[in-house]
């Protein structure tokens, strides 16, 4: 054999005793230390579940809240532990009640759970041209815990907001742009500018504009307690509204990811019953918790403001919940018409710019998880169903006279035939909507002023504006008014021939 082929030989072998050290070095070596690594890892981990236990927990729920006291049973210890015994953790997100990262966050999946208040769930579904989550349980309405408070010295009533100056501080997509909302939905406000809202962070920074503002500046002031009660402090304000005058406007719920509802249906029941079941056990202790629980969030208040912040929210039981979901009688307003409400209030008022369920509210809502338990035969103390359509004592005719007015109602004038009393179609129309909208301000009364023509005979002019007041008196009784609460009276002639209806309550 010659060199050069003794040379490329000893070259070849070389080479393929090279790739062999470094497949053994690279490849092998490595393999094995994996495997005796992975042997090791397995024999730890054998040891680790042989000695230990299976986890506490079958499933977890991301909640998504804000610092709201109505959602103190929701943060309680007690609350926490009662899922953990059926075996579900509880992690809460607090996004500060930014509602429209809340329903992104059900949309993915990133939550599961939520608490929302209905106008804000009606308002980013709108948003989002979806409706990613549906409501299962009703948490709270408040009555009182929302105001709009003012200087005396700048406005008296709600008629005195109709003003082109006036300006709504408040917290935009929160229960306080709700409560103007409201207000300006269901009075007259012609004279309001197209943009009368003055938005800031949140309730704090409201009450530190009031702190700011003088007496005769045109802003009145929105906000939730114990702010309210801050600002109440100074004799030289007061309460124009809040939302104790009407109901079935701010209500909070909680709402599900329509994905994890489909696929964990019993989990949601279990939630939905420990929510109810320590719900139940605070029913007398809510004071201690929402002061226990102010401490938690780094925000105290005093007993004083606990007690009044307690006393603006109804905290809604399990049987008030079968009601409101049409499972059982009761003298509740059905979830489907307080959706309905809701989103006629944000449509009128340009919260939104249509119906983002498209005129269909029962897709907003979910009964089947309440009817479940219903059916097993989940009532907790068998609490009592409150009556939230509680009639008003009637008035003597001092009583009558000494009403203080709050404002006039904003409704489409009424028609009759030409120099009769009778009522159109369309008329009757209009005051079947102000029948639904008369039962969601349970506590105020209701004038109705018939007005007279100064043209032709002033006496038989008179005459023809009571008649008409009485007749639209008499249609409301019938659908549901009670007498109690109206009055058709005339007036001098004005010259107009409307039928006005102004909402009055007693004097404090």
């Amino acid at each position: 054999m010659s060199k050069g082929k003794v040379l490329l030989v000893s070259f070849l072998w070389l080479f393929l005793l090279g790739i062999m050290v470094f497949a053994y070095k690279i490849i092998y070596v490595p393999h094995k230390e994996q495997a005796k690594a992975k042997a090791i890892a397995e024999q730890k981990n054998k040891v680790l579940t042989e000695t230990g236990d299976s986890s506490r927990y079958d499933v977890q729920v991301n909640f998504a809240i804000d610092s709201f006291s109505g959602y103190s049973v929701l943060r309680s210890k007690e609350f926490t532990e009662e899922l953990a015994y059926k075996r579900i953790k509880l992690n809460l997100v607090d996004d500060g009640a930014n509602y429209g990262e809340r329903l992104k966050k059900l949309q993915s999946g990133e939550v599961q759970m939520a608490a929302f208040t209905v106008d804000a769930l009606i308002k980013t579904c709108g948003n989002v041209n979806d409706l990613p989550a549906t409501i299962v349980a009703i948490i709270d309405e408040t009555r009182g815990a929302d105001a709009i408070v003012a200087y005396k010295s700048a406005f008296t009533n709600v008629d005195d907001l109709n003003n082109k100056d006036l300006k709504f501080v408040l917290t935009p997509d929160s229960p306080s742009e709700t409560l103007a909302r409201v207000v300006m939905a269901n009075f007259n406000f012609s004279a309001l500018s197209k943009d009368p809202f003055m938005k800031v962070k949140d309730a704090e920074e409201v009450y530190k504009l009031y702190r700011k503002a003088k007496p005769t500046d045109k802003m009145v002031f929105v906000l939730w307690e114990p702010y309210v009660s801050k600002i109440l402090e100074n004799p030289n304000t007061h309460k124009i509204i809040d939302s104790s005058n009407f109901k079935g406007y701010i209500v909070d719920v909680i709402v599900v990811n329509r994905n994890f509802l489909f696929s964990n249906k019993q989990v949601v029941q279990e939630f939905v019953k420990c929510y109810f079941k320590s719900n139940y056990n605070f029913r007398n202790k809510m004071i201690d918790l929402v002061l226990e629980d102010a401490k938690q969030q780094g925000t105290p208040v005093s007993p004083k403001q606990a007690e009044a912040l307690v006393a603006g929210i109804w905290w809604k039981n399990t049987q008030e919940n079968y009601c409101h979901f049409g499972l059982k009688r009761g003298n509740v307003q059905h979830i489907e018409d307080i959706i309905v409400n809701i989103t006629r209030v944000l449509v009128k008022t340009g919260g939104i710019s249509k119906d983002p369920t498209d005129n269909k509210p029962n897709l907003l809502y979910h009964s089947e998880i309440l009817a479940e338990i219903d059916k097993a035969n989940f009532h907790p103390g068998i609490e009592d169903v409150k009556n939230d359509l509680a009639e008003l004592p009637a008035l003597t005719e001092g009583q009558w006279k000494n009403l203080q007015p709050v404002g006039k109602l904003e409704i489409r004038q009424l028609v009759f035939g030409r120099g009769t009393d009778v009522l159109t179609e369309e008329s009757k129309q209009t005051l079947d909507e102000l029948t639904e909208t008369l039962k969601t301000f349970p506590q105020y009364y209701v004038i109705i002023k018939g007005n007279a023509s100064m043209q032709g005979d002033v006496d038989a002019n008179k005459a023809l504006a009571v008649s008409r007041a009485k007749t639209a008196e008499k249609y409301l009784a019938e659908k549901g008014i009670h007498k109690n609460r109206i009055r058709a009276i005339g007036v001098d002639p004005s010259g107009s021939t409307s039928v006005d209806f102004i909402l009055g309550q007693l004097p404090y």
